[in-house]
């Protein structure tokens, strides 16, 4: 892969957030033009209306998926997704004009004017930016590269139907079956079958796969939910192109692959993205003075290093560092090991919950900053680079995710932990709490999660925090 094939794979989120920005300041700008085109005066009342405007555009636009991987998908698909989303936006208009009843603030021409042809703007705008990437995609540029669970004739016709698209920049690799042997077909497109389903984990472990399309029978529900189960943590997305087009297994969204349908098992978390990105720029912000003085503190108690980085899990099964400002005495880990060889009910107590209610590592800095959640604070510059969200399961190692979560580790790595969630705004603190309390916590969020839950669960936070009870 080339540098420019790399760079656009690397920024295809912050493009997505750039476009996002664009379209809210396209739809105010274009209310401008259309105000100075039929000589209409701006009052302070369109100052308003635009402020609005863009709020509502924010947060409606990505409540609507617009910001979504459109990869394979038809043009007419994403403008109905642009009428649904702008529809929204301007019956809320109507509602703020009748509530208040200043309608006559307004030039009803330029606003019948706005309200019809924006979408045709956004649709343009879109369709530009997407015609740049068909671009580059067909000429072998920000390529994804993918897998096909089944070598039958539904996985021949996926591997078929991607040829016809070059554009969606999608790169079939191989196959994995069991049953099924080398036709001429497969030859014939330069394709061969890789392994057996078996192989398939191992070989999404050793390769850098970005989709698994799962092509197989309904009847093998087996072999499905086996790679549903087993591939979900291993860092590629999970497709299944059914050959019945109804199949209510956990949510899924349907979803288009040129003239096939798939089904999608990631959930949709990009307006957690931005909510988390601005979140965490206002705290860094609002609290930088108090980072320096524990980064200060924490350095002058031993001299040791400031943070603590600990290999926890992400979405789909990749490890990140999570930061954490240093709570226990230098060396910390080698200690542990040592107390948990000369202690067998440390040892016990250490594999039933990953933790220590009293644990003599631990400095006198450190429980102040456990019990404030100070500690927790270097993790929203963890949140700013995509490791994790504010708001979410918990951070976990991947003994644990081995362990303790088993038939809900493929929902676990479907999103990003969080640095807060249901069991550290309700559990933290509590000793009795077994783990399958934590398992069913995290759970519960994944298969619940919505902004609104997530302000709710920030505002517990902040409210346990003040009430001292932070972690122990």
């Amino acid at each position: 892969m080339n540098m420019l094939s790399t760079n656009l794979r690397e920024q295809s989120s912050i493009m997505a957030r750039l476009l996002h920005l664009i379209d809210c300041a396209v739809v105010v700008g274009y209310l401008w033009i259309l105000l100075i085109w039929y000589r209409v005066p701006w009052t302070s009342y369109y100052s308003r209306l635009a402020v609005i405007t863009i709020v509502l555009c924010f947060i409606t636009f990505q409540s609507f998926q617009l910001y979504r991987s459109w990869r394979g998908w038809k043009f007419f698909q994403e403008f109905l997704v642009i009428l649904r989303a702008w529809g929204t936006v301007v019956g809320m208009l109507l509602f703020y004009f009748f509530i208040l009843k200043i309608s006559h603030a307004y030039s009803r021409v330029v606003f019948l004017i706005w309200s019809l042809s924006t979408p045709l703007l956004l649709f343009g705008l879109h369709v530009s930016v997407r015609k740049i990437l068909h671009r580059f995609r067909s000429q072998g540029k920000n390529v994804r590269h993918a897998v096909v669970a089944g070598a039958g004739d539904l996985g021949v016709s996926l591997a078929r139907e991607l040829d016809t698209i070059p554009w969606a920049g999608i790169e079939v690799l191989g196959f994995f079956d069991d049953k099924v042997e080398e036709s001429a077909e497969l030859k014939e497109m330069g394709k061969s079958i890789i392994g057996d389903i078996e192989t398939l984990p191992d070989y999404l472990e050793s390769n850098d796969i970005d989709y698994v399309y799962i092509a197989l029978p309904m009847r093998a529900e087996k072999k499905i939910f086996k790679i549903l189960r087993e591939c979900r943590s291993l860092g590629a997305r999970i497709y299944l192109v059914p050959d019945l087009y109804v199949y209510g297994l956990h949510h899924a969204e349907m979803q288009s692959l040129g003239s096939l349908l798939v089904l999608n098992f990631n959930p949709n978390t990009e307006w957690k993205r931005s909510f988390d990105v601005i979140f965490s720029s206002l705290v860094i912000a609002l609290v930088s003075p108090l980072l320096l003085v524990i980064a200060w503190l924490v350095k002058f108690q031993d001299g040791g290093p400031v943070f603590y980085k600990h290999r926890r899990i992400t979405s789909a099964g990749k490890e990140f560092n999570c930061l954490k400002f240093r709570s226990m005495v230098e060396g910390a880990d080698l200690k542990l090991e040592q107390m948990l060889a000369e202690d067998p009910a440390l040892r016990e107590e250490w594999e039933s919950s990953f933790k220590l209610q009293d644990d003599p590592r631990v400095t006198k800095l450190g429980k102040f900053l456990r019990r404030t959640s100070l500690d927790e604070l270097p993790q929203f510059f963890n949140v700013l680079k995509g490791e994790m969200s504010v708001v979410g399961a918990r951070p976990i190692v991947d003994q644990e995710l081995t362990n303790f979560y088993k038939e809900s580790a493929g929902r676990y790595c479907s999103m990003k932990p969080g640095i807060t969630g249901p069991w550290q705004v309700e559990h933290r603190s509590d000793t009795n709490s077994s783990y399958d309390e934590r398992v069913g916590m995290d759970d519960w969020y994944i298969l619940n999660y919505s902004l609104w839950t997530d302000i709710k669960i920030i505002y517990k936070t902040i409210k346990r925090v003040f009430d001292g009870r932070g972690a122990v």
